[in-house]
């Protein structure tokens, strides 16, 4: 029986470049979220990392990222963070959240998307 798992990784704090203005070339408090839907031919069989999909590989590709060249959108950002998670044939489809923390002293901005194979 194969088995679905969804692997979160919420609510990650980077500083990035992200945006268009010219104040927003220096970098800015960026939240991301991602949830990705994972399917192995069967559950578990053992406690081992070994076994699973290690989300190490995706905070390492955000904070990569993060201490690139930045990107000029939200949707960019998301469409890189949703096209590292889909590199691996496991993840059958991935949501991915960005917020920008900074911007206005009221509300936080952002964008989600959602990609699938």
């Amino acid at each position: 029986m194969s088995a679905t798992y969804t692997i979160l990784l919420d609510d990650m704090s980077v500083a990035m470049r992200l945006g268009i203005h010219p104040h927003e070339t220096e970098p800015q408090p960026v939240s991301l979220s991602v949830a990705m839907t994972v399917a192995y031919p069967s559950a578990p069989r053992a406690d081992r990392i070994e076994e699973v999909l290690d989300y190490d590989f995706l905070r390492e590709g955000l904070l990569a990222m993060a201490g690139g060249p930045g990107f000029a959108l939200q949707e960019s950002l998301c469409e890189a963070v949703a096209a590292l998670c889909l590199a691996d044939p496991r993840v059958v489809s991935v949501k991915v959240r960005s917020t920008k923390t900074g911007i206005y002293p009221d509300a936080r901005v952002g964008c989600e998307i959602e990609r699938s194979r």
